[in-house]
């Protein structure tokens, strides 16, 4: 059995704070996009198209790191 050091404790700590941040961030998003990110059909204009294109290129950046997919294939 491993023995967690101090700094260990302190990796774990910041880690699991980061996770939680990040699930906090995800169900964000998620009731969002349930709420087609609080527009309605009426009001969809370009300016939401790009906006959204914009949210979608960052989590597939994000996406594509996490996978090791895309650019950041193996």
């Amino acid at each position: 059995m491993t023995r967690r050091t101090q700094d260990d404790t302190k990796a774990l700590d910041a880690f699991l704070a980061a996770k939680f941040e990040i699930d906090a961030m995800l169900e964000r998003l998620a009731a969002l996009s349930a709420e087609h990110f609080e527009t309605s059909p009426d009001e969809i204009n370009w300016g939401h198209v790009g906006t959204l294109n914009h949210y979608r290129a960052r989590l597939r950046e994000i996406t594509e790191m996490a996978f090791r997919e895309g650019e950041h294939a193996e």
